[in-house]
């Protein structure tokens, strides 16, 4: 790992929040392709064979270019780590990612902003997955109490292609957030998207993931998770499109309302294809009482059964 001297303390103040936090403090080592941002400025890069990382430091954040050779099957991750360790302020991430044909990577992607109280975040991600390539890319989230959040992501899938995404946000506040996730498939290409969210206290959130089967016998699973508290608010959108022959799409969304949380999920499922299938299935309630009341049966308090149902649909 290539560390500037000068920003040596940052390096270390991410590295400690990963201790804390209980996340894996290896993925820091020289074994791992990466790049560490905070704020600003690139504090850590590292490049491994068939793996090129190029970060560019950009007006209120970075960019970085990052590009996979073909047929590579890399057995250890590649970190992104996102940091913004101010309480205040603004940070923009561009990533450009291009995984070569006939390999299989994964990417585990941490944003770290433990400190926010006024802090607005802006990510773009474009991907795209060479034919017959694997991309895992999972996306976790460590946030204070004021994080304004807007991210999307596209992707682009070639024939053969496979593209998981994951993003979680669970154990901290989501305040403000924007998510979009998006993907292209082409001829046998299959994505999944998921995303798992905790919203809180007057907390407002907006999901759309989106699927668009143009090619032959593609797949695609959407598969939403949202748990709303308090006075938050959850808005969720979930699309597929069926344009190629023999394309299946599924839509799944699941809601925990508590409180007074406001919570709205919209299935929009379009066929232009008379070969293709979609289809949804959706719930927004309260924890199921029949589990809550088995739980209980056994010795649990009713708040802790609740939270024992909640914990285990967000693992799902």
């Amino acid at each position: 790992m290539v560390i500037k001297i000068d920003r040596v303390r940052e390096y270390e103040a991410l590295v400690e929040i990963y201790e804390n936090e209980g996340l894996d403090t290896s993925l820091f080592g020289d074994k791992i392709a990466a790049i560490i941002i905070s704020g600003d400025r690139i504090i850590g890069l590292n490049n491994i064979q068939g793996v090129e990382i190029r970060g560019k430091e950009i007006e209120n954040g970075v960019s970085a270019d990052i590009r996979i050779a073909d047929n590579l099957k890399l057995p250890l991750p590649i970190h992104l780590c996102t940091g913004f360790l101010k309480s205040e302020g603004y940070q923009r991430v561009v990533f450009s990612i291009d995984v070569g044909k006939n390999s299989k990577v994964k990417f585990l992607s941490h944003c770290i902003f433990p400190h926010a109280r006024d802090f607005v975040h802006e990510a773009y991600a474009k991907i795209r997955v060479r034919e017959n390539a694997s991309v895992t890319y999972e996306d976790e989230h460590i946030h204070g109490e004021g994080v304004r959040m807007k991210s999307r992501t596209e992707v682009e899938i070639e024939r053969k292609g496979r593209y998981t995404g994951k993003f979680s946000l669970i154990k901290y506040r989501a305040k403000e957030l924007r998510l979009e996730m998006e993907a292209r498939l082409a001829d046998y290409a299959v994505a999944e998207l998921s995303s798992k969210i905790k919203s809180v206290k007057d907390d407002s959130v907006e999901i759309k993931e989106v699927a668009y089967l143009n090619g032959a016998h593609s797949r695609a699973n959407l598969k939403s998770t949202a748990i709303a508290f308090d006075n938050s608010r959850v808005n969720i959108i979930n699309e597929a499109y069926g344009l190629g022959d023999y394309a299946k799409g599924h839509v799944e969304c699941h809601e925990i309302v508590k409180g007074n949380a406001d919570v709205q999920t919209v299935p929009l499922l379009r066929v232009r294809n008379d070969r293709a299938e979609l289809t949804h299935e959706a719930s927004i309630g309260r924890i199921n009482e029949t589990q809550l009341l088995q739980l209980m049966a056994k010795g649990m308090s009713e708040e802790e059964a609740a939270e024992l149902i909640i914990k285990g649909l967000l693992r799902e």
